[in-house]
């Protein structure tokens, strides 16, 4: 373990992918995949790999892949989003013994499928060649104690996307750091009395978990082998502070984004800007082509200029199984998926796409097929690079996070309705937390309440 003391919850991981035993039977892998063994035995055909993953573009990456070489052959299924159910499809394959070969993990999930030894150890598969394209605060993300459980394919940084012709209408100025916002926040209030600056997402635990790591929050610690939660610490309450302020003086909507509301207020107009993703420039494109032109990208507004730091919203994985057969070829298939120039265009052809690669050589194949025109011409990709290069490297996300985080947004729900603070979500989310914790035999303590 490259003489290094490992934190519990990986040696658990470890023991786990060592212990399980890798079902072969046509009973447990399918009858095709069994089929797919006999002729790889044989030598009569390519090695088959299984490849699960909701992210879009996906079929015909793989399409790619299976044109561009005959030594293996992937085999791709579409399943759910991870909140839909995919997760759940992924751990009770795994439970049955016939997970696939590689699957699609947003980062909040790595931990948990570490630990729960569904994703494999994959450190000595990992080449020091794809570990230098991989932007270091990415690949920090899916990696414990020297071990590397899944390979970053693209990292998020947040920004700020705003309507440039509703500040320029009113005169005010974008704002660059949290006190400009809500300075900005009010003037909105005042000149477009039904408008706010931006929404308090009341279903964006990952956002508000995004803000509290900018402001150098540590939620989850495994120094001295023991998981430390501190989902209230004092940068963490700092922030929560900020907000409960522009909340309370009604700065800002509080009510879901991902819904028909949040969709319409942004079709009306009613909302100046949203704080999200790299990803969600082209996901606003797509959902209100008709305010081309009208959009612009800032850099998240800061707590201190002098020292930009940024957390990150979205992004995704790909982790190889334990019931994978087939390892070697599987990390080939990542490598080409996560690096490869032509991999990047096949999944960009499926539809309009601003994610920011964590291989940070594809920015120009990505910055190429931008349309920018949305944004009235703006090099976006040249502010994500920057703003990438903040992405603070302390976070490390915990192993039920998407527990954790429906607790949060369940209380949030709640301030929506004048019950309780985000602090007090915040609260829950972390006491929730620690029965999941020591559930899993996780030394498990709480630090600020």
């Amino acid at each position: 373990m490259h003489g290094r003391r490992i934190p519990r919850f990986i040696r658990t991981a470890l023991t786990a992918l060592a212990a399980l035993p890798l079902l072969l039977t046509a009973a447990c892998t399918g009858g095709a995949t069994a089929t797919g063994a006999r002729a790889e035995a044989a030598g009569k055909g390519p090695v088959h790999l299984t490849f699960w993953s909701a992210l879009r573009g996906s079929q015909e990456v793989v399409d790619a892949y299976n044109k561009s070489q005959r030594r293996v052959h992937v085999d791709f299924q579409q399943i759910p989003a991870g909140n839909q159910g995919g997760y759940a499809k992924l751990s009770n394959a795994a439970r049955a013994g016939n997970a696939p070969d590689v699957a699609t993990l947003e980062y909040p999930q790595v931990p948990g499928f570490a630990i729960d030894g569904v994703a494999r150890d994959i450190t000595p598969l990992v080449s020091e060649r794809l570990r230098k394209k991989l932007l270091p605060q990415a690949l920090a993300l899916t990696t414990f104690e020297g071990r590397t459980f899944s390979v970053p394919l693209d990292v998020e940084p947040m920004v700020f996307l705003y309507r440039r012709d509703l500040f320029k209408k009113h005169g005010i100025a974008v704002p660059r750091t949290w006190a400009q916002f809500e300075k900005a926040a009010r003037q909105i209030k005042r000149a477009a009395p039904g408008s706010r600056i931006a929404t308090c997402p009341t279903d964006g635990g990952t956002q508000l978990a995004s803000w509290a790591w900018q402001a150098g929050a540590r939620w989850f610690d495994t120094r001295d082998g023991t998981w430390t939660v501190s989902m209230t610490d004092k940068p963490t309450r700092k922030v929560a502070a900020y907000w409960q302020r522009l909340i309370d003086q009604k700065l800002v909507f509080l009510n879901s984004v991902d819904t028909q509301e949040g969709s319409a207020q942004v079709g009306r107009g009613e909302v100046f800007g949203k704080l999200s993703g790299a990803w969600d420039a082209g996901g606003t494109m797509s959902s209100q082509p008709g305010q081309k032109g009208k959009w612009g990208v800032a850099p998240m507004p800061q707590w201190d200029p002098a020292h930009p730091h940024v957390g990150t919203h979205g992004g995704s994985t790909f982790a190889i199984t334990k019931d994978s057969r087939h390892p070697k070829e599987a990390m080939d298939f990542i490598e080409w998926q996560v690096s490869s120039p032509e991999a990047l265009k096949a999944r960009l052809s499926s539809g309009i796409s601003s994610q920011y690669p964590a291989a940070t050589g594809l920015v120009p194949v990505a910055r190429k097929a931008m349309d920018t025109s949305f944004f009235a011409g703006q090099d976006i990709y040249s502010l994500f690079r920057r703003e990438a290069g903040h992405i603070s490297g302390q976070w490390k996300w915990g192993p039920r996070m998407t527990a954790t985080l429906k607790t949060v947004q369940d209380r949030l729900a709640r301030v929506g309705e004048g019950e309780g603070t985000v602090l007090d979500a915040l609260r829950a989310g972390q006491r929730a937390t620690m029965p999941d914790l020591k559930s899993l035999g996780l030394n498990a303590r709480e630090g600020s309440r």
